[in-house]
């Protein structure tokens, strides 16, 4: 059998992707901006319930973390980064909210079995995807994270870190301005 015969099948080849492009994910270096309005979509968090964007924004700083799929090595080590700094995180305001395409159950599951505190909102439709600017080729959701000051984007990390994700949104929160 030679290279040219083998065949994968099309979700093989996307996870073969994903898991290359987990490999190879670094630390995201992330950029201030000048602010701009954070998307104020309603969606459904990992129990089903109604979940207001505008809400989260209403409490002081909110990070948005967008992941390919739940379950997946780099999409545990990131939410898995985030919970292990929760509670310093919490004590610099920042409320956390994840995203990804899965469906409820998979958001649900994902976060009991990794002990999430947080919430995780299920973008099946790809609406919040769209309005962050975080879509990819291949019809997940990118690595990505944004800190919302009252209701304005103020950083974006357009390649965010698996397992240094909460490290990377500790810096900047210490940073000077």
């Amino acid at each position: 059998m030679n290279a040219a015969s083998i065949q994968m099948k099309p979700s093989s080849l996307i996870f073969a992707m994903l898991f290359l492009s987990q490999m190879f994910a670094s630390a995201g270096d992330g950029e201030r901006m000048k602010p701009y309005p954070a998307p104020r979509i309603d969606a459904k968090d990992q129990d089903g319930n109604t979940a207001k964007l505008g809400d989260f924004y209403k409490n002081g700083l909110t990070l948005v973390f967008f992941y390919p799929k739940a379950g997946t090595s780099g999409c545990t080590a990131q939410v898995c980064s985030l919970r292990d700094a929760y509670d310093e995180l919490t004590r610099h305001g920042v409320q956390v909210v994840g995203v990804s395409m899965d469906k409820a159950e998979a958001q649900k599951a994902f976060r009991e079995k990794n002990k999430l505190p947080f919430t995780l909102l299920t973008d099946p439709d790809g609406k919040l995807v769209k309005a962050f600017g975080v879509g990819s080729l291949f019809g997940f959701a990118s690595r990505q994270a944004f800190l919302i000051k009252d209701g304005y984007i103020v950083w974006r990390d357009k390649n965010a870190s698996t397992s240094k994700q909460a490290e990377d949104i500790l810096r900047v929160l210490t940073e000077k301005k």
